[in-house]
């Protein structure tokens, strides 16, 4: 069975392993590592809105030949938590294979402890952009009749 990327496994344990009262300054700095869109996806064209989450949430999976997956997101800054879950798959996704990325668990937010920290409607929005990255890189797995 394929797990989810190491790297996205490393955040996870930290943020599960974390003092309580540390864990959303943690979040936060992840709100800095959401990389800017490409100038093609200016004004988010043939990107996915994420209607769950309470801000404009942007995303596209685009996975390459190599196997590998370049996720975008946008998300406006005024939205701290929200930009923190993409900045989180921003780097714990980075690089990772389309098996890994379908391997990670729905329940990634709750396995960071963050269901303590943050609101419930802020973990469902972050798992909603999880659920659609995942179903945008099956979606082309499968057009492209590859497993």
């Amino acid at each position: 069975m394929t797990e989810m990327p190491p790297k996205l496994a490393e955040i996870v344990d930290e943020f599960a392993s974390a003092p309580r009262e540390v864990v959303l300054e943690m979040l936060l700095e992840f709100s800095d590592a959401v990389p800017p869109l490409p100038g093609e996806l200016a004004g988010h064209e043939g990107m996915e809105q994420v209607p769950e989450c309470q801000t404009a949430f942007f995303l596209k999976a685009l996975v390459q030949p190599d196997d590998t997956v370049v996720a975008h997101f946008d998300c406006p800054p005024e939205a701290p938590t929200t930009r923190a879950f993409a900045g989180i798959l921003a780097e714990g996704l980075a690089g990772a294979h389309t098996a890994e990325i379908l391997a990670v668990p729905d329940d990634l937010y709750a396995r960071m402890g963050l269901a303590q920290a943050i609101s419930p409607l802020r973990v469902r929005g972050g798992t909603a952009i999880l659920a659609r990255l995942k179903r945008q890189v099956a979606a082309q797995v499968t057009a492209a009749g590859t497993e």
